[in-house]
Protein backbone atom coordinates (compact mmCIF):
# COMPACT_ATOMS: atom_id res chain seq x y z
CA UNK A 1 0.00 0.00 0.00
CA UNK A 2 1.42 3.72 -1.01
CA UNK A 3 1.33 5.45 2.05
CA UNK A 4 2.08 8.85 0.75
CA UNK A 5 -1.95 9.43 -0.43
CA UNK A 6 -2.39 8.41 3.41
CA UNK A 7 -0.26 11.00 4.56
CA UNK A 8 -2.20 13.55 2.37
CA UNK A 9 -5.58 12.39 3.84
CA UNK A 10 -4.55 12.40 7.04
CA UNK A 11 -2.85 15.84 7.11
CA UNK A 12 -5.81 17.41 5.09
CA UNK A 13 -8.79 15.74 7.09
CA UNK A 14 -7.50 16.22 9.76
CA UNK A 15 -7.57 19.84 9.63
CA UNK A 16 -9.83 20.85 7.55
CA UNK A 17 -12.96 19.27 9.19
CA UNK A 18 -12.15 21.67 12.23
CA UNK A 19 -14.37 24.60 12.41
CA UNK A 20 -12.91 27.04 10.31
CA UNK A 21 -13.35 29.70 13.31
CA UNK A 22 -10.88 27.95 15.89
CA UNK A 23 -8.62 27.07 12.85
CA UNK A 24 -5.68 29.67 12.33
CA UNK A 25 -5.11 30.13 8.01
CA UNK A 26 -2.02 31.80 6.70
CA UNK A 27 -1.63 31.57 2.85
CA UNK A 28 2.10 32.69 1.73
CA UNK A 29 4.00 32.21 -1.51
CA UNK A 30 7.25 32.49 -2.69
CA UNK A 31 8.01 32.67 -6.78
CA UNK A 32 11.26 33.18 -8.07
CA UNK A 33 12.88 33.33 -11.71
CA UNK A 34 16.56 33.03 -12.89
CA UNK A 35 18.72 33.30 -16.13
CA UNK A 36 22.09 31.88 -16.39
CA UNK A 37 24.61 31.37 -18.92
CA UNK A 38 27.92 29.17 -18.83
CA UNK A 39 30.64 28.77 -21.12
CA UNK A 40 29.15 25.89 -22.63
CA UNK A 41 29.53 24.71 -26.31
CA UNK A 42 27.20 25.75 -27.93
CA UNK A 43 26.40 28.44 -25.98
CA UNK A 44 23.53 27.33 -24.25
CA UNK A 45 21.27 30.10 -22.25
CA UNK A 46 18.76 29.19 -19.43
CA UNK A 47 15.43 30.48 -17.94
CA UNK A 48 13.58 29.27 -14.89
CA UNK A 49 10.46 30.09 -13.29
CA UNK A 50 9.63 28.66 -9.84
CA UNK A 51 6.60 29.21 -8.11
CA UNK A 52 5.96 27.53 -4.12
CA UNK A 53 2.35 28.61 -2.32
CA UNK A 54 2.07 27.42 0.64
CA UNK A 55 -1.02 26.86 3.37
CA UNK A 56 -0.25 26.58 6.78
CA UNK A 57 -3.09 25.59 9.40
CA UNK A 58 -3.13 25.94 13.05
CA UNK A 59 -5.68 24.66 15.68
CA UNK A 60 -5.51 24.87 19.47
CA UNK A 61 -5.88 21.50 21.40
CA UNK A 62 -6.67 22.88 24.76
CA UNK A 63 -4.39 24.97 26.91
CA UNK A 64 -0.82 23.02 25.95
CA UNK A 65 -1.56 21.15 22.78
CA UNK A 66 -1.70 22.21 19.23
CA UNK A 67 -2.20 20.37 15.64
CA UNK A 68 -0.53 22.06 13.50
CA UNK A 69 0.04 21.36 9.43
CA UNK A 70 2.00 22.80 6.16
CA UNK A 71 0.82 21.71 2.63
CA UNK A 72 2.73 23.34 0.07
CA UNK A 73 3.08 22.73 -4.12
CA UNK A 74 6.82 23.45 -5.67
CA UNK A 75 5.72 24.12 -9.57
CA UNK A 76 8.78 24.95 -11.68
CA UNK A 77 9.60 25.29 -15.54
CA UNK A 78 12.66 25.66 -17.02
CA UNK A 79 13.58 26.59 -20.91
CA UNK A 80 17.28 26.36 -22.55
CA UNK A 81 18.52 26.94 -26.10
CA UNK A 82 20.98 25.79 -27.50
CA UNK A 83 22.87 28.32 -29.32
CA UNK A 84 20.09 30.91 -28.62
CA UNK A 85 17.87 28.80 -31.31
CA UNK A 86 14.83 27.17 -30.47
CA UNK A 87 13.91 26.10 -26.91
CA UNK A 88 13.83 23.32 -24.65
CA UNK A 89 10.42 23.62 -22.09
CA UNK A 90 10.48 21.13 -19.67
CA UNK A 91 8.21 21.78 -16.48
CA UNK A 92 6.74 19.83 -13.67
CA UNK A 93 4.52 20.42 -10.21
CA UNK A 94 4.48 17.98 -6.88
CA UNK A 95 3.98 18.28 -3.65
CA UNK A 96 7.23 19.72 -1.63
CA UNK A 97 5.90 20.18 2.02
CA UNK A 98 2.98 17.96 3.71
CA UNK A 99 2.99 17.56 7.20
CA UNK A 100 0.52 17.45 10.16
CA UNK A 101 2.11 17.85 13.45
CA UNK A 102 0.95 17.77 17.41
CA UNK A 103 3.19 19.04 19.91
CA UNK A 104 3.25 21.11 22.73
CA UNK A 105 6.03 23.10 24.78
CA UNK A 106 8.29 19.61 25.19
CA UNK A 107 7.10 17.00 22.56
CA UNK A 108 5.68 16.70 19.15
CA UNK A 109 5.22 14.65 16.82
CA UNK A 110 5.31 15.49 13.00
CA UNK A 111 3.75 13.06 10.02
CA UNK A 112 3.94 13.49 6.06
CA UNK A 113 6.64 14.76 3.73
CA UNK A 114 8.55 17.06 5.72
CA UNK A 115 12.24 18.62 6.06
CA UNK A 116 14.68 16.42 7.88
CA UNK A 117 18.13 17.78 8.69
CA UNK A 118 20.56 18.06 11.51
CA UNK A 119 24.13 18.54 12.45
CA UNK A 120 26.20 21.25 13.26
CA UNK A 121 28.50 21.58 9.89
CA UNK A 122 27.76 24.26 7.09
CA UNK A 123 29.54 23.47 3.62
CA UNK A 124 30.28 19.49 3.48
CA UNK A 125 27.56 17.58 6.12
CA UNK A 126 28.40 14.33 6.46
CA UNK A 127 25.13 14.32 8.23
CA UNK A 128 23.61 15.93 4.80
CA UNK A 129 21.48 11.84 5.19
CA UNK A 130 17.73 13.20 4.12
CA UNK A 131 18.26 16.36 2.16
CA UNK A 132 20.60 18.02 -0.65
CA UNK A 133 21.20 21.75 0.43
CA UNK A 134 23.65 23.50 -1.76
CA UNK A 135 25.04 26.71 0.26
CA UNK A 136 25.56 28.43 -2.83
CA UNK A 137 21.65 28.10 -3.56
CA UNK A 138 19.74 31.04 -2.27
CA UNK A 139 16.69 29.47 -2.01
CA UNK A 140 18.12 26.83 -0.04
CA UNK A 141 15.27 24.16 -1.62
CA UNK A 142 15.57 20.49 -0.96
CA UNK A 143 12.82 17.75 -1.46
CA UNK A 144 11.29 16.47 1.96
CA UNK A 145 11.10 12.49 3.16
CA UNK A 146 7.87 10.68 3.94
CA UNK A 147 7.99 9.37 7.59
CA UNK A 148 7.02 10.08 11.09
CA UNK A 149 9.53 12.11 13.13
CA UNK A 150 8.86 12.03 17.53
CA UNK A 151 10.92 14.84 18.89
CA UNK A 152 10.90 14.95 23.19
CA UNK A 153 12.65 18.09 24.99
CA UNK A 154 14.23 17.43 28.17
CA UNK A 155 14.22 20.14 31.06
CA UNK A 156 17.96 20.66 30.81
CA UNK A 157 18.07 21.54 27.32
CA UNK A 158 18.79 17.69 25.91
CA UNK A 159 16.19 16.51 23.44
CA UNK A 160 15.48 12.92 21.39
CA UNK A 161 14.71 12.73 18.25
CA UNK A 162 13.09 9.25 16.95
CA UNK A 163 11.79 8.70 13.09
CA UNK A 164 10.09 6.00 10.78
CA UNK A 165 10.53 6.55 7.17
CA UNK A 166 8.56 5.27 3.90
CA UNK A 167 7.99 5.21 0.54
CA UNK A 168 11.07 7.48 0.02
CA UNK A 169 12.11 5.31 -3.57
CA UNK A 170 14.61 7.63 -4.67
CA UNK A 171 18.25 8.52 -3.63
CA UNK A 172 18.98 11.15 -0.83
CA UNK A 173 21.74 13.08 0.46
CA UNK A 174 24.75 10.96 0.10
CA UNK A 175 22.89 7.83 -0.93
CA UNK A 176 24.12 6.28 -3.94
CA UNK A 177 21.73 2.93 -3.82
CA UNK A 178 17.92 4.00 -3.05
CA UNK A 179 16.21 1.98 -0.23
CA UNK A 180 14.38 -1.07 -1.10
CA UNK A 181 10.93 -0.79 -2.22
CA UNK A 182 8.24 -1.48 0.73
CA UNK A 183 10.48 -1.62 3.36
CA UNK A 184 11.03 0.90 6.45
CA UNK A 185 13.82 3.38 7.29
CA UNK A 186 14.02 4.17 10.96
CA UNK A 187 16.81 6.20 13.35
CA UNK A 188 17.54 8.30 16.16
CA UNK A 189 19.20 10.97 17.39
CA UNK A 190 19.87 12.32 20.93
CA UNK A 191 21.19 15.73 21.15
CA UNK A 192 22.45 17.66 24.66
CA UNK A 193 24.56 20.31 25.63
CA UNK A 194 28.24 20.10 26.41
CA UNK A 195 30.24 22.62 27.57
CA UNK A 196 29.99 26.14 25.71
CA UNK A 197 28.02 24.11 23.18
CA UNK A 198 25.97 20.63 22.41
CA UNK A 199 26.89 17.47 20.46
CA UNK A 200 24.73 15.17 19.03
CA UNK A 201 24.64 11.40 18.47
CA UNK A 202 22.78 9.78 15.40
CA UNK A 203 21.70 6.48 13.90
CA UNK A 204 20.15 5.28 10.69
CA UNK A 205 19.50 2.00 9.36
CA UNK A 206 17.74 1.13 6.12
CA UNK A 207 17.51 -2.22 3.73
CA UNK A 208 19.25 -1.27 0.05
CA UNK A 209 17.41 -2.05 -3.02
CA UNK A 210 18.67 -5.19 -4.17
CA UNK A 211 20.33 -6.70 -7.26
CA UNK A 212 18.08 -9.54 -8.55
CA UNK A 213 16.70 -10.21 -4.68
CA UNK A 214 13.35 -9.92 -2.78
CA UNK A 215 13.62 -6.60 -0.96
CA UNK A 216 12.41 -7.83 2.21
CA UNK A 217 16.01 -9.70 2.10
CA UNK A 218 18.20 -6.54 0.75
CA UNK A 219 21.36 -5.92 2.72
CA UNK A 220 21.29 -3.83 5.16
CA UNK A 221 22.99 -0.44 5.63
CA UNK A 222 23.50 1.08 8.91
CA UNK A 223 24.84 4.68 9.60
CA UNK A 224 26.39 6.11 13.46
CA UNK A 225 27.58 9.89 13.60
CA UNK A 226 28.84 12.20 15.90
CA UNK A 227 28.72 15.84 16.11
CA UNK A 228 29.10 19.06 17.95
CA UNK A 229 29.28 22.72 17.70
CA UNK A 230 30.93 25.07 20.52
CA UNK A 231 31.50 29.30 21.04
CA UNK A 232 34.39 29.60 22.30
CA UNK A 233 35.16 33.54 21.11
CA UNK A 234 35.03 31.89 17.51
CA UNK A 235 32.35 29.08 16.46
CA UNK A 236 34.10 25.50 16.20
CA UNK A 237 32.37 22.23 15.13
CA UNK A 238 33.13 19.07 14.09
CA UNK A 239 30.37 16.51 12.16
CA UNK A 240 31.98 12.48 11.57
CA UNK A 241 30.13 9.64 10.32
CA UNK A 242 30.33 6.12 9.33
CA UNK A 243 28.40 4.22 6.94
CA UNK A 244 28.26 -0.09 6.30
CA UNK A 245 26.30 -1.39 4.24
CA UNK A 246 26.38 -5.24 4.40
CA UNK A 247 26.31 -6.73 1.53
CA UNK A 248 28.71 -9.12 -0.11
CA UNK A 249 29.39 -7.59 -3.56
CA UNK A 250 29.81 -3.91 -2.34
CA UNK A 251 33.87 -3.63 -3.15
CA UNK A 252 34.03 -0.93 -0.48
CA UNK A 253 31.27 -1.26 1.99
CA UNK A 254 32.78 1.31 4.29
CA UNK A 255 32.66 5.20 4.26
CA UNK A 256 33.72 7.51 6.52
CA UNK A 257 33.54 11.30 6.57
CA UNK A 258 34.19 14.05 8.82
CA UNK A 259 34.04 17.80 8.68
CA UNK A 260 35.95 20.53 10.94
CA UNK A 261 35.20 24.18 10.97
CA UNK A 262 35.60 27.67 12.12
CA UNK A 263 34.15 30.73 11.90
CA UNK A 264 34.41 34.53 12.53
CA UNK A 265 32.78 37.90 12.47
CA UNK A 266 35.75 40.21 12.43
CA UNK A 267 34.93 43.89 13.75
CA UNK A 268 36.04 45.46 10.41
CA UNK A 269 33.26 47.69 8.78
CA UNK A 270 30.23 46.73 9.59
CA UNK A 271 31.29 43.31 10.51
CA UNK A 272 33.06 40.61 8.51
CA UNK A 273 32.33 36.90 8.50
CA UNK A 274 34.49 34.35 7.81
CA UNK A 275 34.05 30.65 7.79
CA UNK A 276 36.38 28.08 7.12
CA UNK A 277 35.80 23.91 6.96
CA UNK A 278 37.65 20.76 5.67
CA UNK A 279 35.67 17.99 4.42
CA UNK A 280 37.21 14.49 4.12
CA UNK A 281 35.51 11.44 3.10
CA UNK A 282 37.06 7.82 2.35
CA UNK A 283 35.56 4.66 1.46
CA UNK A 284 37.01 1.20 2.39
CA UNK A 285 37.11 -2.51 3.07
CA UNK A 286 37.13 -2.45 6.72
CA UNK A 287 36.20 0.62 9.08
CA UNK A 288 39.75 1.56 9.49
CA UNK A 289 41.64 0.13 6.56
CA UNK A 290 41.36 -0.34 2.69
CA UNK A 291 41.64 3.44 1.70
CA UNK A 292 40.29 4.18 -1.82
CA UNK A 293 37.98 7.05 -3.13
CA UNK A 294 39.48 9.63 -1.17
CA UNK A 295 37.54 13.17 -1.02
CA UNK A 296 39.53 15.97 0.54
CA UNK A 297 37.49 19.42 -0.01
CA UNK A 298 38.25 22.98 1.90
CA UNK A 299 35.69 26.01 1.68
CA UNK A 300 36.29 29.58 2.49
CA UNK A 301 32.98 31.31 2.72
CA UNK A 302 33.31 35.34 3.57
CA UNK A 303 29.89 37.51 3.71
CA UNK A 304 29.96 41.05 4.33
CA UNK A 305 27.39 43.48 4.48
CA UNK A 306 27.83 46.79 2.22
CA UNK A 307 24.54 48.77 3.95
CA UNK A 308 20.98 48.25 5.39
CA UNK A 309 19.71 46.73 1.95
CA UNK A 310 22.78 44.89 0.14
CA UNK A 311 25.34 42.11 0.99
CA UNK A 312 28.19 40.61 -0.67
CA UNK A 313 29.47 37.08 -0.38
CA UNK A 314 32.21 34.72 -1.68
CA UNK A 315 33.02 30.75 -1.78
CA UNK A 316 35.97 29.36 -2.39
CA UNK A 317 36.44 25.40 -2.70
CA UNK A 318 39.67 23.76 -3.44
CA UNK A 319 39.76 19.94 -4.18
CA UNK A 320 42.88 18.70 -2.89
CA UNK A 321 43.05 15.50 -5.08
CA UNK A 322 41.94 16.89 -8.47
CA UNK A 323 43.91 20.33 -7.76
CA UNK A 324 41.19 22.22 -8.48
CA UNK A 325 39.05 25.36 -6.88
CA UNK A 326 35.40 26.04 -7.20
CA UNK A 327 34.90 29.96 -7.05
CA UNK A 328 31.64 31.65 -6.02
CA UNK A 329 30.58 35.56 -5.70
CA UNK A 330 26.81 36.19 -4.70
CA UNK A 331 25.73 40.38 -4.56
CA UNK A 332 21.99 40.13 -2.58
CA UNK A 333 19.83 43.01 -2.21
CA UNK A 334 16.85 42.23 -0.14
CA UNK A 335 13.44 44.76 0.61
CA UNK A 336 10.27 43.97 2.38
CA UNK A 337 9.01 41.17 -0.29
CA UNK A 338 11.75 41.03 -3.04
CA UNK A 339 15.14 39.54 -3.16
CA UNK A 340 18.02 40.02 -5.75
CA UNK A 341 20.70 38.16 -6.30
CA UNK A 342 23.98 38.38 -9.03
CA UNK A 343 25.78 35.40 -8.59
CA UNK A 344 29.40 34.95 -10.65
CA UNK A 345 31.32 31.54 -10.35
CA UNK A 346 34.23 29.71 -12.21
CA UNK A 347 34.24 26.12 -10.89
CA UNK A 348 35.48 22.91 -13.25
CA UNK A 349 32.83 21.58 -15.62
CA UNK A 350 31.86 18.63 -13.47
CA UNK A 351 30.87 19.27 -10.17
CA UNK A 352 32.57 17.65 -7.81
CA UNK A 353 31.44 19.94 -4.81
CA UNK A 354 27.86 19.32 -5.84
CA UNK A 355 28.02 15.94 -6.53
CA UNK A 356 30.23 15.35 -2.87
CA UNK A 357 27.49 17.37 -1.34
CA UNK A 358 24.55 15.35 -2.85
CA UNK A 359 22.76 18.28 -3.99
CA UNK A 360 23.11 17.18 -7.68
CA UNK A 361 23.07 20.93 -8.72
CA UNK A 362 24.84 21.69 -11.92
CA UNK A 363 24.24 25.04 -12.34
CA UNK A 364 27.18 26.49 -11.58
CA UNK A 365 29.20 24.33 -13.63
CA UNK A 366 31.60 25.68 -15.74
CA UNK A 367 32.33 29.58 -15.72
CA UNK A 368 29.71 31.91 -15.53
CA UNK A 369 26.78 33.89 -14.21
CA UNK A 370 23.18 33.76 -12.78
CA UNK A 371 20.52 36.37 -11.96
CA UNK A 372 17.82 35.73 -9.53
CA UNK A 373 14.71 37.58 -8.46
CA UNK A 374 12.35 36.47 -5.83
CA UNK A 375 9.27 37.53 -4.44
CA UNK A 376 7.81 36.68 -1.24
CA UNK A 377 3.83 36.97 -0.19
Amino acid sequence: MKLRPLFTALALSALLSAPLPATETELSSQLSGWFSLNDDLPPTPRLSLRWQPALSLEKALGAEWRLDSEFSLDASTAASAPEWKAADVTGRIKPYRLWLRLSHSRFEARLGLQKLNFGSATVFRPLMWFDALDPRDPLQITDGVYGLLLRYYFKSNANIWLWGLYGNDKTKGWETRPTAAGTMEFGGRFQAPLLSGEAGLTFHQRRLDPTGADAAHGPAERRLALDGKWDLGIGLWLEASVIHQDDPVEAFPWQRALALGVDYTFKLGNGLYLLVEHFFSQAGTTLTGGRENDISLSAIVTRYPLGLLDSLGAMVYFDWRQKQTYNFIRWQRTYDHWQFHAMLFCNPRSDLVADAGGAGNNSYSGRGFLLMAVWNI
